[in-house]
């Protein structure tokens, strides 16, 4: 068992590893159309097509990859699946720096949405190192590198862009290598060998049988939902924001980024100063409800087409960070912990299908309602459309999620460490027939 120094360490470098992969996304953002641009021909129609390819694309590669590497940390540990991610996305963003073409540049894509598919694996590195009470606070932290990452990304980015759209690239690979090489050194691995699944189920181990699997959890079923729906709603600000902001209110790429980098740094300080006060004030499921019902009202007031009401509704909807924190550390709570791996991958899965709904969803009804002979000249309908999914969240979570999970089995309890991250005793193995999947 690691010493408590080292699980801090630990933590950290979970920390900066959730980092790292946000940065890699979010520096490609201002840079990306640009690069499809030029491969396509300099046709800004065709880029935009590629754009819409690349997304679904990478999101349904998440989809099938979340699983499977939950499963295998489940299984191999911890540690040598996160090491072995963020290997993989340095390699890969020195592809795509040095790529060509669309094929390879696509190819590039593929193999990141891979490696990019750690969250599960670093959700349940905290549900391991935790005690429940305080796995919201944890996972607010992971919110919060969320919310820098989103700050920093496209501001470095688009700075780095201007001089080559190939830098961004070859930044992200040098910050996911140190991060390897960081990670070689201090991480310890957070799931004993006594504590592992027997085996991999490679039939598990896909994602539609991990849906199953949250089906086959009751306990869980209802938060699943929710945390899809959140999903969904979320995705609306990414797909639609640029062009709604260009169509409605006239800002350039540099006012845009300036407003996400805002949302970013709003974002992290919701989830460092509040997830953890406001879980354990009023628990994780009244954080919850808050959280989604601060995300409807925000999503109305950018819908309204007034740069004042968006502005008002940014750091209201900047509120809804409070969800997924709480939704995230109920789930943990309510599942044994030889399987958080794959309850988390799990989650991740419903994420990623919500990306590849999306943005038929958003950018669809944005075409429609901005058509010259549209009936509904309202160009913020998909932030209204994303508002009443959340509004359906808030009723799943008002009539059909309890306040107070189950009593947890002796593993789940066992698998968590005290805050000040002295280890938690050990439990005794289960017999081979209990632990099997």
């Amino acid at each position: 068992m690691s010493s408590p120094s080292k699980r801090k360490a630990g933590l950290i470098f979970v920390f900066f590893t959730v980092l790292i992969d946000v940065l890699s996304f979010g520096v490609i953002i201002p840079v990306l159309p640009h690069l499809l641009e030029q491969f396509a021909g300099g046709s800004v129609s065709d880029a935009a097509w590629w754009v819409g390819i690349f997304g679904v694309v990478f999101a349904s590669i998440q989809f099938a990859c979340s699983p499977l590497l939950g499963a295998l940390s489940d299984r191999y540990g911890r540690r040598p699946v996160i090491l072995l991610s963020c290997f993989g996305l340095g390699v890969d963003f020195i592809v795509m720096a040095l790529a060509d073409g669309l094929a390879w540049l696509m190819a590039g894509r593929i193999v990141s949405a891979v490696f990019a598919a750690s969250a599960p694996v670093a959700n349940a590195y905290v549900a391991d190192v935790t005690r429940e009470q305080d796995r919201a606070q944890a996972y607010g932290l992971l919110g919060a590198a969320f919310g820098v990452g989103f700050i920093l990304g496209p501001l470095i980015g688009g700075v780095l862009g201007d001089y080559d759209l190939r830098y961004p690239f070859w930044l992200a690979a040098a910050l996911a290598l140190a991060n390897f090489l960081y990670g070689w050194l201090v991480l310890p691995e957070s799931l004993p060998p006594e504590r592992r699944a027997p085996r991999v189920d490679w039939a598990q181990a896909n994602p539609f049988a991990s849906l199953r699997f949250l089906r086959e959890q009751p306990q869980v079923l209802a938060l699943a939902a929710v945390v899809f729906l959140h999903s969904l709603a979320q995705f609306s600000h990414q797909i639609v924001f640029v062009l709604y902001a260009d169509y409605q209110f006239g800002w350039g790429q540099k006012q845009a980024g300036y407003v996400l980098a805002a949302v970013g740094a709003m974002a992290a300080v919701v989830s460092v100063a509040l997830v953890a006060p406001m879980a354990r004030r009023f628990g994780e499921r009244a954080t919850l409800l808050f959280g989604l019902v601060c995300g409807t009202l925000g999503l109305w007031m950018l819908a309204a087409g007034d740069t004042r009401w968006f502005f008002w509704g940014m750091p209201i909807a900047a509120l809804w960070y409070l969800a997924l924190p709480a939704a995230q550390a109920m789930v943990s709570q309510r599942i044994d912990a030889q399987a958080q791996g794959r309850a988390q991958g799990a989650l991740t899965s419903l994420i990623s299908l919500a990306g590849i709904l999306a943005p038929a969803l958003y950018a669809s009804s944005f075409a429609y309602v901005t058509l010259p002979d549209t009936r509904l000249p309202l160009p913020g309908a998909p932030y209204l459309v994303a508002s009443v999914l959340l509004l359906a969240a808030v009723a799943i979570v008002w009539w059909a999620i309890p306040a107070k999970a189950a009593t947890p089995e002796p593993a789940a309890l066992a698998g968590s460490a005290p805050v000040d991250f002295e280890p938690a005793p050990t439990p005794a193995p289960r017999e081979a027939g209990a632990e099997a999947r």
